[in-house]
C-alpha cells in the first residue's frame, strides 16, 4: 500500500535537491477520494410541560470544492425545512406548533463523496500559480476576531514575537511560522477542564487540548497579523475503510495569501501525528466531511439562544432554552466497482 507520508516526505526532500540545480519541482500523487454514506440519528428528549415553542437544528452537510453530497434522504415524524445560513452552511430546522409528548428521532442519510485537499504551492511542489476562482465575500469576516478568539494587544504581541523568533517575512512565511509554533508548543491532551471551547487564552496558557484548542491560536494568529483564516468543523473517519460509529467531531482552518489562495491546515493531527508534519501544512486528508464553516454561528431561522461558539451537533430549544440532544454518527464506505 502507498504511504503517502513517505511520498510526501520523499518529495520534499527531492526538491532540496532539485532546487540546487534550478531543476522543476515534481508534483506528488494525484488528490485522493473517498466515498461513504453517512447517517445521522438525533434523539431529542420530550420538552417539558407546558412548552409553547420547540424548534430543532441539525447541521446538514454541503457541497463545495472538496466535497459532494448526493441522495440525501430524510426521516422525521414531522414537517421539515433545509435552511441556508451564513458562509455555505446548510441546517435541517424542525419547528413544532404543539411540543411532543415523547422523544423526537430524526435520521438524515447521504452518500459523500470527500476529496483530499491540497495546496501545492504552499509547500513548495508546485510552481506559483493560483487557480483564480470567486472571490470569498466573507474575506471581512475572516479577520474579526471571535468571542473565543479576541484580536487584542495581547494576542497581536505573541502573535508578533513568533513571526519575528522564525523571522518571517511574507504572509506564507508568518503563517508556516505560526503553524510550526502551535504544532511544537501545544499538546493534543483532552483532561482536565477548559478544553474543547477553542478558547485562544486557554490554550495559549495551558498549552494543550483537542482540534478546537489548537485551531483558536492559529487563526486568531493570522488574524491579528492580518492574514484572513476560517474555522471549518464536521466528523473525522477512521483512515481504514470499513463502517462503524464516529463518537466525536473534528475541525480544521485555512489560511490566505493572494500568492497561494487558500491554505488547507490541521495543526492538531499534525501534532498527533509528527510525520505528517509537512503533509498538514497544504493539506487535508479525505478522512473527514464538513458540517458548517465559521464560529459565533447563528442558526436559520434564528435561535432564541445566544450565537453557538460552533454548530456541529444538533441543537434544540424548548421556550428559547437549549435541550440535550443524543446523536448518534455512522459511516459506511462504498467500494468502488
Amino acid at each position: 500500500m502507498l504511504n503517502r507520508s513517505a511520498v510526501w516526505a520523499g518529495l520534499l526532500g527531492a526538491c532540496a535537491v532539485l532546487d540546487s540545480f534550478s531543476a522543476p519541482v515534481p508534483r506528488p500523487v494525484a488528490a485522493r477520494s473517498r466515498t461513504f454514506v453517512l447517517t445521522t440519528t438525533a434523539t431529542v428528549p420530550a420538552p417539558p410541560a407546558g412548552t409553547k415553542t420547540f424548534d430543532v437544528w441539525l447541521p446538514v452537510p454541503h457541497a463545495d470544492a472538496s466535497q459532494d453530497v448526493r441522495d440525501l434522504k430524510i426521516d422525521s415524524p414531522v414537517p421539515y425545512k433545509i435552511e441556508k445560513g451564513a458562509f455555505g452552511n446548510q441546517m435541517l430546522h424542525l419547528q413544532l406548533t404543539a411540543a411532543p409528548t415523547a422523544p423526537l428521532v430524526v435520521k438524515l442519510t447521504a452518500q459523500i463523496t470527500r476529496r483530499e485537499h491540497l495546496n501545492l504551492t504552499a509547500n513548495g511542489l508546485a510552481a506559483n500559480s493560483v487557480k483564480k476562482g470567486k472571490a470569498d465575500p466573507n474575506m471581512a469576516r475572516w479577520l474579526a476576531p471571535d468571542r473565543l478568539v479576541p484580536l487584542d494587544a495581547t494576542i497581536r504581541q505573541q502573535a508578533g514575537e513568533v513571526v519575528a523568533k522564525a523571522h518571517a517575512k511574507t504572509d506564507l512565511e508568518r503563517a508556516r511560522a505560526i503553524y510550526e509554533h502551535v504544532v511544537s508548543t501545544v499538546t493534543y491532551d483532552k483532561t482536565g477542564q477548559g478544553w474543547g471551547r477553542g478558547d485562544i487564552y486557554y490554550a495559549c496558557d495551558a498549552r494543550r487540548g483537542n482540534c478546537t484548542d489548537f485551531h483558536a491560536i492559529v487563526i486568531g494568529y493570522c488574524r491579528s497579523l492580518g492574514i484572513p483564516a476560517r474555522f471549518s468543523i464536521g466528523l473525522p473517519l477512521p483512515p481504514e475503510r470499513g463502517k462503524g460509529e464516529i463518537k466525536g467531531y473534528h475541525c480544521w482552518a485555512e489560511f490566505y495569501t493572494p500568492e497561494t489562495g487558500w491554505v488547507p491546515v490541521d495543526a492538531s493531527e499534525a501534532a498527533k501525528n509528527p510525520d505528517k508534519r509537512n503533509y498538514f501544512f497544504g493539506a487535508h486528508d479525505e478522512n473527514r466531511v464538513e458540517f458548517t464553516r465559521g464560529r459565533d454561528v447563528e442558526l436559520a431561522p434564528k435561535q432564541a439562544g445566544p450565537p453557538l461558539n460552533y454548530f456541529v451537533y444538533p441543537y434544540a430549544e424548548a421556550n428559547g432554552q437549549p435541550l440535550d440532544v443524543a446523536r448518534k454518527y455512522e459511516f459506511a464506505d462504498v467500494v468502488a466497482q
